[in-house]
């Protein structure tokens, strides 16, 4: 086997950026739409208990971990007619994507045992066309370029097109479903009939953006990163495994991805309770979302300046010691107005970082590792750090479920316990504190600057030679 360094790559001009910026905002609009409301919509439209209802939501989020490995390991032994092995994915599941989407938020008259098993089945459909498309989307911003300022150029125009997204499943739900007539005058959802025809209404809005999303991100971006070996021999899982393994720097990446997803998924699942329970109205969500959303966006524009001042490593740290920082008056006084903004605000600041340095990360762990064993495996750095990653969202999702219902959660009820509310507080405050802290821990032993220098360095010598 003949390896060869890769040649010069011309820059990632605008037009593709905004290809990457369209298809992360679909992608999450899907992720933000359902982290926001679908466990709400089970327990409070479909009337299920809560406890069933974050089973179901825990079964699907393992199946998607499961299922991620598996099709990354099938897309990395596999090639598109055109040569391409990634983009393509996104043209082929953009509809069936978007059609379980809507199937999410649809009523179909069930009850007991039918609909549950109804809800679960279209869940587990549901992620594994969303495995599909999530391929192209994590993968692409190393294939589509070698160059790391691009890079990291790409995953600042994906992070400002998954805050659009987020924009269009969180803030624009709430106007939508009032809009078609799901919610009352006071703001909250509208009981039987006109709730479940609003969601469904709302659903097919947001499946219509991912399918545009989808089909943007297709036609603009290309595959321009050849592997350094032209060796198309099958790899055995075992092989992959061992290659994945062996790198720290994934290792220690992957860990700092599952501390982003649990402290995110904690945020987006609890807010509209708060916002329901203690707030007395779900649509007061729509404001804090809205702060959010509006650090996040402000916070990419000063991403790459931070990263060129500190460095890759203190940029991260100082992300993860702000989502510590930024729920401490939350703990204290978690009733209080200010501190609850303070904590949305600082999450999407740090949610923004994060995001942008562990993708950069991904694109050098793709590079380091092919330079140690002669194959790329664009695929699986991500969906296998997404099986660990998902694999702890789906036991945090079951840990609010749990807590909900031993604290007597009922949606049935205007005033929930005590307990419930004390619940919904740790969750948004104390718990993903915790988090942050292990993140801090993580960072500490991560160095994927000097690991890709090394690589850099010997790969000039190589040419020199």
């Amino acid at each position: 086997m003949k390896n060869a360094i890769t040649g010069t790559i011309p820059r990632v001009r605008m037009g593709e950026k905004l290809g990457f910026f369209a298809f992360s905002s679909a992608s999450n609009v899907v992720y933000q739409f359902k982290s926001l409301y679908y466990l709400f919509f089970l327990t409070n439209i479909m009337k299920m208990d809560v406890l069933l209802a974050g089973t179901i939501l825990t079964i699907g989020t393992v199946w998607d971990a499961l299922n991620d490995p598996l099709i990354g390991f099938w897309a990395v032994n596999h090639r598109f007619k055109n040569g391409e092995s990634c983009r393509p994915l996104a043209l082929w599941f953009a509809v069936p994507w978007a059609a379980t989407v809507v199937l999410l938020f649809a009523d179909f008259g069930l009850s007991g045992t039918a609909q549950l098993a109804v809800a679960l089945v279209v869940y587990l459909v549901f992620e594994l066309f969303n495995t599909f498309v999530n391929i192209p989307y994590n993968s692409m911003g190393s294939l589509a370029t070698n160059l790391d300022a691009d890079r990291r150029s790409i995953n600042v125009f994906r992070n400002l097109g998954g805050c659009m997204g987020a924009g269009i499943g969180a803030v624009a739900c709430l106007p939508l479903l009032r809009l078609f007539g799901g919610l009352d005058k006071a703001g909250n959802v509208s009981p039987g009939g006109a709730g479940s025809r609003g969601f469904l209404l709302t659903a097919m809005v947001m499946g219509a953006v991912c399918i545009l999303g989808c089909f943007a991100h297709y036609f603009t971006t290309h595959e321009r990163v050849k592997p350094l070996a032209q060796n198309e021999e099958r790899l055995s899982a075992k092989t992959v495994a061992k290659m994945l393994l062996s790198c720290r720097s994934w290792v220690l990446n992957t860990l700092y991805i599952i501390c982003y997803g649990v402290i995110n998924l904690l945020l987006m699942t609890c807010i509209t309770y708060y916002a329901t329970y203690v707030m007395k109205s779900t649509g007061a969500a729509t404001a804090i979302q809205a702060a959010y959303l509006a650090a996040s966006v402000g916070a990419s524009f000063l991403v790459s300046p931070i990263d060129k001042a500190l460095g890759r490593k203190k940029t991260m740290l100082a992300a993860a010691l702000l989502f510590i920082a930024g729920k401490l008056w939350f703990v204290f006084n978690p009733f209080s107005l200010g501190a609850l903004y303070v904590n949305a605000i600082t999450v999407g600041i740090a949610v923004t970082i994060t995001f942008v340095m562990f993708n950069t990360n991904r694109n050098n762990i793709v590079d380091i590792i092919e330079w140690k064993n002669g194959r790329r495996l664009d695929s699986m750095v991500s969906t296998a750090d997404n099986l660990a990653s998902k694999l702890a969202v789906a036991g945090a999702t079951q840990l609010v479920a749990v807590s909900m219902h031993a604290s007597g959660f009922d949606a049935n009820l205007l005033e929930q316990p005590q307990r419930t509310i004390q619940t919904i507080n740790a969750m948004l405050g104390w718990v993903p504190m915790a988090v942050a802290a292990l993140m801090v821990v993580v960072l500490l032993f991560l160095n994927i600057e000097k690991d890709t220098a090394k690589m850099q360095e010997q790969k000039a010598a190589m040419t020199a030679e």
